[in-house]
């Protein structure tokens, strides 16, 4: 086996995706969230491939080496799915096992919702299994949080965008480093009248999990799309509505394949999904093989806890048939 991280690109529904690549055997997809890329999954390409695993991280759709499409419709849920279905098949595979994280795991849970014939298993970090369809978020978004919430807030073109791209760096620094204080999690609210980092300080050093080595690999990934670096990513969260409307004819349908949860206690998810929330959210996962809570942990778990979540993720994986 080679050691090595290898990179290559293929196209799946007319989008060129850039992926890093590593190990033999069973698949397993890593998918990141926002704003990251194939790189948040650094430390379980070895430990994984080693463990006789073929770990594929995808940049993915409009995300740092991969491209962009300018539409912002062209990023809704479905789109996502479709690309991590057709990524399957491009690189040889008949099933795979599908992780993700932030943004990432809404697209694995919907895969595996619905697509369980190409998924062998699934796991998700820090984001529980919403439901497939359903009402459109945005209104009851504005209503709870106010025009402030960063996901209402990413909703007109161009705005975050800028202030995000302005100093790409900068921008990766603060977000990828926030926490509260006194570690208890708060939803990301943009004071009115202030920009969008006015609500995110600048650290007076960086987390012990991220280096400045890390940031160079994530600000050059991003640059790759000059002002748009973010842009991307931010169409996402702009087919929120448009998703759920998309996929109503779903709603309701459960995750029937097996299943893991990670979730750091200190994540900002868990201001969004209390308790009895979650609880019922996860029970979509008829097959929960394991809910892990990781103490002392905020938003960007492979990152902030490698060694744990990659315990997690071996554990889940060798109670799946091969």
């Amino acid at each position: 086996m080679n050691d090595a991280i290898k990179h290559g690109e293929t196209e799946v529904n007319g989008v060129r995706l850039h992926y890093a690549e590593q190990g033999e055997g069973p698949l397993v997809l890593l998918l990141h969230g926002f704003p990251e890329s194939w790189y948040s999954w650094r430390h379980q390409f070895g430990p994984l491939a080693e463990a006789g695993y073929r770990v594929v991280a995808p940049d993915q759709r409009g995300y740092a080496r991969s491209a962009q499409p300018e539409r912002v419709d062209a990023y809704t849920l479905l789109h996502l799915v479709g690309d991590v279905t057709a990524l399957i098949g491009a690189l040889g595979e008949e099933r795979a096992v599908v992780v993700g994280h932030d943004w990432g795991a809404p697209v694995a849970w919907t895969t595996a919702a619905l697509r369980p014939d190409l998924v062998r298993g699934v796991a998700g970090l820090s984001v529980p299994p919403l439901p497939v369809g359903g009402p459109p978020p945005l209104e009851s978004l504005r209503a709870t949080y106010g025009e402030g919430f960063y996901q209402v807030y990413f909703q007109e073109p161009g705005k975050a965008d800028a202030e995000l791209a302005a100093d790409v760096r900068t921008s990766l620094r603060r977000i990828l480093s926030g926490r509260q204080p006194d570690g208890v999690p708060r939803p990301w609210i943009v004071p009115e009248g202030k920009g969008l980092l006015n609500s995110l300080p600048e650290p007076e050093r960086l987390p012990d999990w991220l280096t400045e080595e890390d940031l160079d690999v994530f600000t050059a990934d991003y640059a790759t799309h000059g002002a748009n670096a973010f842009t991307g990513g931010l169409n996402w969260y702009r087919n929120l509505d448009r998703s759920a409307e998309l996929l109503a004819a779903f709603s309701g349908v459960t995750v029937e394949v097996p299943a893991l949860f990670v979730v750091g206690e200190q994540d900002l998810v868990n201001a969004m999904v209390p308790p009895p929330v979650l609880e019922h959210l996860l029970g979509r996962l008829p097959r929960l093989h394991r809910h892990v809570r990781l103490p002392e942990t905020g938003h960007w778990t492979q990152q902030e806890r490698p060694a744990e979540v990659t315990e997690a993720l071996l554990d889940f994986l060798a109670h799946l048939d091969k």
